[in-house]
């Protein structure tokens, strides 16, 4: 099922590289075009909204901020709750490098 997901996913992705119309939709209503092209049918959580941002322009770098984790309900793992015990950063190191690749290595100090 996952793997489904994913081609999924990868389908649009490849689609609105390649096809500037559709991209265009996909910016305008992501939700119908994704169904329209892949037949399957999109459903949010209630009060959720599908915001699709175009950062095909390679002269930028972008950088997404993420929504803050609801840490009332998250569960860690025994290795996650060990480094946040001993002081550590792990899991900023691991979210940085994740999602600020190219920020990261514009950075110098």
């Amino acid at each position: 099922m996952e793997d489904k997901k994913e081609q999924i996913i990868q389908s649009i992705i490849s689609k609105a590289w390649e096809d500037a119309e559709f991209r265009k939709e996909l910016l305008r209503n992501p939700t119908e075009t994704i169904e329209k092209l892949t037949g399957v049918v999109v459903v949010l959580p209630e009060g959720k909204e599908l915001v699709v941002v175009d950062q095909t322009d390679k002269s930028k770098i972008y950088v997404n901020i993420p929504a803050e984790p609801e840490v009332d309900n998250m569960e860690l793992t025994e290795d996650q709750l060990e480094i946040i015990a001993g002081g550590g950063q792990m899991i900023w190191k691991d979210l940085a490098n994740a999602l600020f690749p190219a920020l990261k290595d514009c950075i110098r100090i």
